[in-house]
């Protein structure tokens, strides 16, 4: 939209072009901008000619360009009552309630104006503004048409229209609307060829479509200059960076570094500086990142980039809480930060703290209406607590002639975001085709999720077994408790114990072999893509048997996306009783394997994950044998609520039976968000 500023002054010098001359030094401070010099030059005319409706008129423009648009509508609205029904008084008077941003009040006296004045170009052009500042575009864009009939090459209504054309286009993109917001920006093109702002505006739409080889051939356009170039250069970094090219996102913005400091533009370099920290920060360059934000901190204090970069370099290096700190600076200094407001609800999130991370969501939206990605955090927020029911099917067999078929419902309910209850049915059923045993088990259990404080939860499900075989049956209760917690950064920790019956086939079921696992799994992560997990259980059997188990995984994350990870794995069993005829049960067993894990999109509702892994096993002292285990799956949002896996696996590693087995399964998963949004939406959402 044109300053208010200098909104109408065309409108002034149409009326008083042939101006008496001693008042031209005036005419011409005002033409130039120059409002409060313009002020005590008619302030002084006036002492000796109080009552010159030109200068009067002229004098309340320069005190309400100047910065006193109420002092100018009193003084507009003395005038009218001298002259009543006067249309240049008029027109002011409506203008300077332009300049005081009262739009509202505005309104109806341009439209009575344009009634009475319907050929009169100022009047209708100043209604069109005026409505253009209330976001009505599409009734501005018609009186700006109706203005450019009565003076078709105007160039004060083609710039009127250019940024009644932008605004229109904004409230598009908010929309969602993409389409009618590109063909409005293109529309631009036919007044003003190649036009900045509308190039910067078309770029940015192609960027939240992630439409990233458009961007940058728009961003080039724009590079007609040596600042507009940098600027361009900076755009292309991100376009390249939305579009997972993250190395060359960096090798761009370094060119734009390097062009940038040879120019006197500090607004430009700050921008520039941003962009390139930016980039290192996505090219995991933790230490250089932390060592430019802390040079660029010195040179420029207090700035809202530099604390906007600590709180980016926080989220990505596991440190929400200085996040959360840097935001609150930026919000400090502009409550209507969007990256302070949406940056924010992320760190909060990434600390845990649920209900402050949703407030702030809501908070961005009170100051951009139906902006699209505080709409989206809202909507991940609510996915994550809404009412679920899964269903998981599965299928077995092996090499020892077990099959086995398996259904697990679930239904989980949150009722705050700290407590989750969940219901499940289990039931199992499984044969050996040899020796014809059969046999099945119901589990029906029930349990809840606690958030203690934020990354520590305790999680406890509390049940019953009934096994069946033959004409016998006997239940059982089972018990699963864990803690998990984050006793530092990059580190998770789960304790817990477990109580279940051993259900792998139907010889074991018959035996009512009662296990107690008493577990921990630790997993401590890196800013450098290496990672360390290792799990370690303790079980006691109800056959006075007990195992040792030994678990450690060495990984490194070679690519993000698709997101492919590399390891090596480790894995030692220990049984303190062998007896072989009934299960797998060494003194000692170890195994050594390599493997990778893929995963990634197929499209924006379709996801694959593919593992594989190989090494060797020996059992006791036997000679080492070669295992091999492989697992795919395909995941498909149906719809936003609905979403299917199906996948399969193979692994003929040593498990409960014996060495030498193979063992292959073959599933589907469902998942059915039983309603909108959480039940406690409402109460959050106040």
């Amino acid at each position: 939209m044109l300053k208010l500023n200098t909104l109408c002054l065309f409108l002034f010098f149409s009326l008083y072009g042939m101006a008496q001359s001693p008042l031209q030094p005036g005419f011409t401070l005002l033409e130039n901008g120059d409002f409060e010099q313009a002020e005590t030059f008619f302030e002084g005319y006036l002492v000796d000619d109080p009552t010159n409706k030109t200068a009067l008129l002229c004098y309340g423009r320069a005190v309400g360009l100047s910065g006193e648009p109420e002092k100018s509508t009193g003084m507009f609205a003395d005038l009218l009552d001298d002259y009543p029904g006067d249309f240049e008084i008029q027109i002011n008077y409506n203008e300077s309630f332009l300049w005081g941003k009262k739009f509202e009040e505005a309104e109806p006296l341009y439209a009575k104006l344009v009634k009475e004045y319907p050929k009169n170009f100022g009047a209708v052009l100043g209604y069109a503004n005026t409505l253009s500042n209330l976001k009505k575009y599409e009734k501005a864009l018609e009186w700006v048409e109706k203005s450019l009939v009565i003076q078709p090459d105007n160039l004060s209504a083609k710039t009127s229209r250019k940024y009644m054309r932008l605004g229109y286009a904004n409230a598009y993109v908010n929309k969602q609307n993409y389409k009618k917001g590109e063909s409005l920006l293109k529309e631009i093109f036919i007044d003003f060829p190649e036009d900045r702002d509308a190039l910067l505006n078309l770029a940015n739409l192609y960027l939240i479509t992630k439409n990233t080889k458009s961007a940058k051939s728009t961003y080039r356009r724009l590079a007609t200059s040596q600042k507009d170039s940098i600027t361009a250069l900076n755009g292309i970094a991100l376009a390249e960076h939305i579009g997972e090219n993250d190395k060359q996102a960096l090798a761009v913005a370094m060119t734009a570094k390097e062009k940038v400091d040879v120019l006197d533009d500090e607004t430009l370099k700050e921008q520039t500086y941003d962009r390139y920290v930016q980039a290192l920060i996505w090219n995991r360059k933790y230490i250089k990142a932390k060592t430019e934000i802390a040079l660029l901190e010195a040179k420029y204090t207090n700035r809202n980039w530099i604390y906007a970069l600590k709180a980016m370099l926080g989220l990505y290096t596991g440190s929400p809480k200085k996040s959360v700190a840097n935001y609150n600076a930026i919000l400090k200094n502009d409550s209507t930060s969007f990256d302070g407001n949406l940056g924010k609800a992320n760190a909060l999130f990434a600390a845990d703290r649920i209900v402050p991370a949703y407030k702030a969501a809501f908070g961005t939206l009170k100051v951009f209406k139906d902006q699209k990605d505080a709409l989206g955090f809202i909507d991940k927020l609510n996915i994550s607590f809404t009412p679920t029911l899964e269903e998981h099917l599965a299928y077995t067999f092996d090499n020892g002639k077990n099959v086995a078929f398996s259904t697990n419902t679930t239904a989980t309910v949150p009722l705050s975001t700290k407590l989750s209850t969940n219901l499940s049915y289990n039931f199992r059923t499984t044969e050996n085709t040899i020796t014809e045993n059969k046999a099945s088990s119901h589990v029906l259990s029930a349990g809840l999720d606690y958030k203690i404080l934020p990354k520590t939860t305790f999680k406890a499900v509390l049940g019953l077994n009934k096994s069946s075989f033959d004409s016998e049956s006997y239940t059982q209760p089972v018990i699963d408790v864990k803690l998990l917690l984050q006793p530092f950064k990059l580190q998770n920790l789960e304790l817990g114990y477990k109580r279940e019956i051993q259900s792998f086939n139907a010889d074991l079921i018959e035996r009512e072999i009662i296990m107690n696992h008493f577990g921990l799994n630790y997993n401590l992560g890196t800013n450098f893509n290496l990672g360390w997990y290792t799990q370690a259980i303790h079980t006691t059997q109800s056959d006075n048997n007990t195992r040792n188990l030994l678990f450690t995984s060495l990984y490194y994350n070679v690519m993000r996306k698709p997101a492919l990870k590399v390891g090596l794995n480790y894995q030692y069993l220990s049984f303190a009783e062998q007896i072989p005829t009934i299960y797998f049960s060494p003194e000692k067993y170890q195994a050594v394997e390599i493997f990778a894990d893929l995963r990634g999109d197929i499209s924006k509702n379709t996801q694959y994950m593919m593992s594989a892994a190989t090494g060797l096993q020996q059992v006791e002292e036997d000679p080492n044998t070669v295992i091999f285990r492989a697992e795919a799956g395909v995941t498909h949002k149906f719809s936003k609520r609905f979403s299917g896996n199906l996948y399969g696996k193979y692994s003929n590693i040593a498990s409960a039976t014996a060495a030498g087995f193979e063992f292959t399964e073959i599933g589907l998963k469902l998942k059915w968000l039983m309603s909108k949004k959480p039940l406690f939406y409402k109460q959050i959402a106040k």
